[in-house]
């Protein structure tokens, strides 16, 4: 059902840039069609002076004088010919699309470890014995132990990691199964918090 005479934003053309308003979007069309070149400028520049006063923050940025200038350029679709007082942004530069970035990758032997398990255990190759290598050892076991009940959602096989942190870091770090005390992982309750958390971990000898 339509009503005579009553106007709804959903029947409106779908503005170029809502952040301004439709009251300024209406005063660029009005400037487009003005036939006078001299006329159309002088109520470009009121529009400009307009948006800076609706946008105050935009003073505050480099070059927003440019960057007013490019919005209205948008907001005629470009269609608006006067003389800019600045290279306005056209059609065709804003429709190229920027580089995709490279995603990294990390050629890892095991993908549930993670690369920062692998960087971690090549920094410790180059560490001297101590306390300070002694605490990264710790840390990066006990991640690679949860790393490997998360992947597989099985019981946490300490031998298994020990193994693989020999064998990864070419023999420089070397664990005593019998002195090492791997953190406790309640199975039980990681799996019944599953997405809402990691459980609590306690230092006991599993």
């Amino acid at each position: 059902m339509t009503f005579e005479g009553l106007d709804y934003n959903t029947s409106r053309p779908k503005m170029r840039m809502p952040e301004y308003g439709r009251s300024i979007h209406l005063m660029v069309e009005h400037c487009v069609q003005i036939p006078d070149r001299e006329e159309r400028k002088r109520c470009a520049e009121t529009i400009i002076n307009a948006m800076a006063r609706m946008k105050p923050e935009i003073k505050h940025q480099q070059d927003y004088m440019q960057k007013l200038w490019d919005h209205l350029a948008i907001m005629s679709d470009f269609k608006l010919d006067i003389d800019y007082p600045c290279q306005v942004t056209t059609a065709e530069q804003i429709a190229v699309k920027p580089d995709s970035l490279p995603y990294p990758k990390h050629n890892i032997p095991v993908r549930h470890y993670g690369s920062l398990i692998f960087r971690s255990l090549e920094h410790l190759k180059t560490m001297k014995p101590g306390e300070e290598r002694n605490e990264l050892i710790r840390l990066v076991a006990n991640q690679m132990k949860r790393n490997v009940v998360n992947y597989g959602n099985s019981a946490p096989d300490n031998e298994r990691v020990i193994s693989d942190i020999a064998r990864y870091s070419d023999g420089d770090v070397i664990i005593d199964p019998e002195k090492f005390v791997f953190e406790y992982i309640n199975i039980d309750n990681r799996s019944s918090k599953k997405g809402k958390g990691r459980s609590v971990n306690h230092q006991q000898k599993q």
